[in-house]
């Protein structure tokens, strides 16, 4: 479908970190209808996907041309001790917006995640067997495998390590390192033994849009080029602050945390853009160059707290 100003895009958990970004791409060249249960933005409406009845409603009357689920459960501890929201919310949420999706006959874009693989190999490509470890892995797989039975004209992007929406939105490894910095931990403790592919969210709606106005659709894996653990994103990322002669980061294990970050975790979830590149589509730059367009807001707050 070509994006312009006559179609229609429903967006669903428009209120987090990625849809802050979508919907910044989408709203000046179509009309955008973005819902979250959370409203934390003036442009958002209240739709809460696991009321099918109701999001139903709001998308028959809106009549999209495009449905992007962005609804989801995202925290491995909460999802672990909450399986029964996590699946309404991941899993039959994303059964209900690809309904609907057939229901209006609209392109669907659904969000899974590099989570989905169980580590053992060091990258995983687009075709091989998932194997999630935990109940928000295994949640957002089912939503994989739904959305692919019930629809034709889908577009599934499994996104890495997400970054993005600044400190308000951002509850991801990024924010959790500034949020030491600002509490004024001069040392920090991080992570080496989980590796896996940052992703930006301006260049993963950015590209988004492109593609969904290809009719390539299918599965992808988007997501930043090059690979890391936590540890190099951090020392990065004090670098980029210019803070690194006055923050040391001290390399530990996972067991370090593992009161705090108890859910399973994959030691590995690399991802390669193969089909992207493959079919002359991969818009997705290297993580080192998205994090350092990123950390300009980090670093214009510090200097306005300071």
């Amino acid at each position: 479908m070509k994006i312009s100003q006559n179609k229609k895009v429903f967006i669903t958990g428009c209120g987090g970190m990625l849809g802050k970004a979508v919907y910044e791409q989408f709203a000046p060249h179509c009309q955008v209808l973005a819902t979250d249960i959370d409203l934390n933005e003036p442009w958002l409406e209240y739709g809460d996907v696991i009321d099918f009845q109701k999001i139903s409603e709001k998308a028959f009357t809106f009549e999209p041309d495009l449905i992007i689920n962005l609804a989801a459960l995202t925290d491995l501890e909460f999802c672990e001790k909450n399986p029964e929201i996590t699946w309404k919310t991941n899993a039959l949420g994303a059964e209900n917006m690809a309904l609907i999706s057939k229901a209006v006959d609209a392109t669907h874009i659904y969000i899974s995640t590099a989570g989905i693989f169980d580590g053992q190999k060091e990258y995983y490509n687009d075709f091989e067997q998932p194997n999630p470890l935990s109940v928000y892995a295994k949640s957002k797989y089912y939503g994989e495998v739904i959305v692919e039975k019930i629809l034709s004209n889908y577009f599934i992007f499994r996104a890495g390590w997400m970054m993005g929406g600044g400190h308000e939105k951002d509850k991801k490894f990024i924010n959790k390192i500034f949020k030491q910095i600002l509490d004024g931990k001069k040392e920090l403790f991080v992570v080496e033994d989980k590796l896996g592919t940052p992703t930006y969210t301006v260049n993963f709606a950015e590209s988004m849009f492109k593609i969904v106005q290809t009719k390539l659709y299918g599965l992808y894996n988007m997501v930043c080029e090059g690979s890391c653990s936590r540890y190099d994103v951090a020392v990065e990322f004090i670098r980029m602050l210019g803070l690194e002669n006055e923050i040391s980061i001290n390399i530990v294990g996972s067991d370090y945390f593992k009161n705090e970050y108890f859910a399973p975790r994959p030691y590995s979830e690399k991802l390669l853009n193969l089909k992207l590149s493959s079919r002359g589509i991969n818009f997705m730059n290297n993580w080192k160059e998205c994090l350092a367009d990123y950390v300009g807001g980090y670093k214009t707050y510090l200097e306005i707290s300071s």
